[in-house]
Parts: structure tokens; sequence; C-alpha cells
């Protein structure tokens, strides 16, 4: 269920970005990158991580912020790394930021080879770590490992390659810059939340994709630099990230679909697999599932869309849910997939959930968090009588039929703290699914029916709140284990609808950061 609550207000996760900031150095950022220390440049050390044969070499000019690395290596990627690294020791928030080119240009190379800007726990080939990696091929992403020995993930963009990178750590937040054009470094949308350890591995690195092929990049304008928290919390800006992520254990990479310095809600994936919808500042967007640029969708006499919505098992309808004329309480509608004008459905106030499979039957929530207690109901398409299949004073929420339909699974406070349940889809057998510690929401089945995703909170957050540190889990449908699929700051917004693609392979999702107004801009 989406409501209209701030998320500028919830700031309590994130006042690591006010804390005072320590740096252990005592250079200036202007000394620190006009230093030199032989062919070390900047950096404290060089070192081969993993196995690199020939060693790796690094050449910095003398009194120049520009250093060339060569470096064989098989990857930066899996569970274990082979590149070359130059680096330097740091604790604190700052900023690293450089142009980054591959000189050789012709000839035979990996369009996966990375040159990239690193934070590393260790010099252990396993080590958790944060980068920014350009790869020959152009593409520009944020990879993370978040633990030793954990499989890489990344958040890859769709854009030319950028004439300047940035990768900014601010307590546990590590977010990428860019500048494609000289304009100023930008925040487009890729940014993760991860705890390291301090002092840490800051510098920039090399992996040629290949252990057989020795490879070359220079890094030029090299800046490291700390960073002062903003003055006050008004300087702040929420920024929203629509992405997709692969569910494969072995293939988490996520593309961001859109990032912009708004409100974002709800994605879900049109039944042909090409868009993605979702609702922004109160109106209806789509855009290529690939990423691109969103494009309005007509909602007619309807407005200030929440992120409640879904198209129809077909694909022709799309149910919303807004205000309509004479109706200042949100209802649901349909209208069609391409957009008019609504057709609404709902007497009362309602929030869309899920289309059975078969088409004829909606099943949608009224109450919610803010108001202490909700239930589910179901209506038909054409309209008609509500039937109520949840009842009391507690909080039934978020319906998603199984694809089979003999299931709806949602999130209920009945057996104590929010647990996904599931029942018959006319409200009987209710069965608890979740059984943990944490506070769980949201559940989606996956249309092949072998997984269930769903918001996992700590412990001691009781709402479905925003701007809160969540994971996205799946539980498998054939022996109930869960894995976390991936943790960012979310919550309300995040999935509120179905967000499965059609071949049950990827996940739609936002995450949402707070981020100085200085580091915003938009990637479509």
């Amino acid at each position: 269920m989406s409501h209209s609550i701030s998320l500028i207000a919830d700031l309590r996760l994130r006042r690591a970005l006010f804390a005072p900031f320590f740096f252990a150095l005592s250079l200036s950022p202007i000394a620190l990158a006009a230093q030199s220390a032989g062919s070390l440049g900047i950096f404290e050390g060089q070192s081969d991580v993993g196995s690199v044969v020939p060693p790796g070499t690094l050449a910095c000019a003398p009194a120049s912020a520009a250093c060339t690395l060569t470096a064989a290596g098989i990857n930066l990627w899996s569970t274990m790394d082979g590149f070359h690294f130059a680096w330097k020791k740091l604790s604190g928030d700052f900023s690293l930021s450089a142009d980054i080119d591959f000189p050789d240009k012709s000839g035979d190379h990996s369009p996966h080879r990375k040159a990239v800007l690193m934070v590393r726990q260790s010099l252990d080939a396993d080590s958790a770590y944060v980068d920014v990696a350009q790869h020959g091929s152009g593409m520009t992403a944020l990879q993370y490992r978040r633990a030793k020995g954990a499989n890489t993930q990344d958040i890859e963009l769709n854009i030319d390659p950028p004439q300047r990178v940035r990768l900014e750590k601010r307590a546990d937040v590590f977010t990428m810059l860019v500048s494609n054009h000289g304009e100023p470094l930008h925040q487009v949308g890729a940014s993760i939340s991860l705890h390291l350890n301090a002092p840490l591995y800051v510098g920039i690195g090399l992996s040629s994709h290949n252990p057989a092929l020795t490879e070359k990049a220079t890094f030029s304008n090299i800046e490291i630099k700390p960073l002062a928290p903003p003055a006050t919390p008004a300087q702040l800006v929420l920024y929203s990230t629509v992405q997709a992520i692969g569910v494969e254990d072995n293939f988490r990479r996520a593309i961001v679909i859109n990032s912009q310095a708004a409100h974002a809600q709800a994605p879900n994936w049109s039944r042909d697999g090409k868009t993605i919808v979702f609702n922004q500042d109160g109106h209806m967007y789509s855009a290529p599932a690939t990423g691109g640029t969103p494009q309005l969708i007509d909602t007619g006499s309807a407005t200030n869309c929440s992120g409640s919505h879904g198209f129809s098992p077909d694909g022709k309808w799309l149910a919303i849910t807004c205000v309509n004329p004479g109706h200042p309480e949100h209802r649901v509608s349909i209208i069609p997939a391409t957009g008019g004008e609504p057709r609404i459905l709902t007497e009362q106030t309602g929030w869309f959930h899920s289309w059975s499979p078969d088409g004829k039957t909606i099943f949608f929530t009224r109450g919610g968090p803010q108001r202490g207690s909700g239930n589910i109901y179901s209506i038909s398409v054409d309209g008609g009588p509500e039937t109520a299949l949840t009842t009391g004073a507690g909080l039934s929420d978020d319906p998603d039929f199984s694809p089979d339909g003999k299931w709806v699974y949602f999130n209920t406070d009945r057996w104590g703290g929010m647990q996904i349940g599931r029942m018959h889809p006319d409200g009987s057998q209710v069965e608890q699914v979740t059984f943990d510690q944490f506070r769980n929401w949201t559940p989606h089945p996956s249309p092949d029916g072998k997984m269930i995703v769903f918001i996992s909170y700590a412990p001691d957050v009781t709402t479905h709140a925003a701007n809160k540190d969540i994971s996205l889990r799946i539980l498998s449908t054939t022996d109930n284990s869960i894995r976390t699929l991936v943790n960012l700051v979310g919550g309300d917004g995040s999935m509120n609808v179905a967000n499965w693609s059609p071949d049950s392979k990827s996940l739609a999702f936002v995450s949402y950061q707070m981020l100085p107004a200085g580091d915003t801009g938009s990637t479509q």
C-alpha cells in the first residue's frame, strides 16, 4: 500500500551523514593532489591483488596528478579478484575522482577489461570492496562485494563513457558521480549502503580480464579529498532510482532505468517485458526496461496517483489508485494500458494491489499502516459489491496472487510482528509463511511460481516506513529457504506492487538517497 509520507522527515538512519568526519591525512586536497613521491605519485603503495602475471606496474608523472597502470589479471568480479592496485590508507569520509582512459584502442582487447576507482577493505583477493568501474566496452558501473568471499554485484549505467568519474564515501553510503561532457559531477542513481571498517585501501586499479594479456589504463587529474557534512539538513535532496536487478545468485547485475531528484514509487513490468511503469510525484510514467527517457501516461481526469497500480493479465488494462473529480480520497480505477479516462471501481477509499490470474477480480486494501489497521478486499473488474477477505483491528496488507491462482500472499501482524502469510482467494485457510525476527512486507510471487520476493526491515521498525535500511529477500517455494538479494535504502515505495519481469529473471525496485543538493542530477 502506498501512502503520502514524507521521506525527508525520516532521516534517523542517515544521520551519519552529519556526524563530524575525521580524515587520516593532514594534507589539504590541493597538496594531496599535487604531491609526488617517486613513481607512486599520491599513493602509498601498489600491490597485485590475486594472481597477476607478470606483475603489474604503476608509473606516475612527477609533480602531476596523472598515473598509468599496466596489469594482467583474471577479473574484478565473482568471489575472487585479479588486478593491480595503487592505494593509500584513509579513514573518514572522502571522495576519489579521476579521468580514465584506455590508450590502446586498436587490436584485440577484452570488452570486460576494467579500470577502477576503488575503496577496499583489504588486499585479499576476496575482500569486500566498492568501485567505479570503466569497462573496455564503454560501460560504467558501481561494483561491490558486500562481504569477504561474497559474489560481486553491480549497478550498471546505460550511458556513454563519462569524461570524469568520482566515488564518494559518506558514512556507510557509497555513491558514483559522473561528468559526461565537462559539466559538474552529478549523481546518476548508482549508490549503495555498505559498512567497511577503517582504515580503508583507497586508490586506482586495473584488470585485463585475461590472465595472459597485459593491458594499460591512464588516470589523470586524480584527486582525493575529505568530505565535510552538509551544513544543514535543508541542503539534502531526495533522489529516487528505479532499477532492475537479476535474481540469479551469480548474476546480480542491476541496471538504472531512471534516476531523478523526485519521489518515484512502485515499478512493475508490462506483460511483454518491454517497459516498466512507475509513479512519480503523483503522475504515472513508463520507461524502456533497458533504461531510457520516461514517458507520461495519460490518466485522464485522475490526479495524485499513488504507488498502487498494475497491468491486467492480458496486458490491455492498467489498474491505478488516484484521486478523481468529486472524490478527494484515493480510489481504484481502470484505464487502458496505453492511457485514457479512468473508470472508477471502488466506492470508497481503496488501494489496488493485484489482479487475479484470470483477470476477473481485483484485490485491494482499505486502511493501512498510517491508520493503525487495514484489511484486504476483492471486487469484480466490472464493479459491484466488495468482499472483505480479512477482518479485525490488526493490519493485513499487500495481497498478491500466486500464478496458479490458488493462493494470495500478503503481510500481516496477526502473529505478532509483521510476517508474510497466505490464504485462499476466498480468505480461508490462512497460513504463516515467514517466521524470523525481521519485519516482512509486500510479498510478490514470481510468474513461474518458484520464488516470492519481499521486503525485510530490522526488528525495531514497526511500520511500512520509507528511507530505511532494508533488504529484498527471496523465498524458494520448493524448500522454503530464504536468501538476501540486495540491501538498499528504501521501504514504502520500493516495490509496493508486483515487480517481477515476465520471465522471472529480474526484479524492478526503487532505492532512495538523501544527498547534498550539489550532487544531484539525472540520468534517463
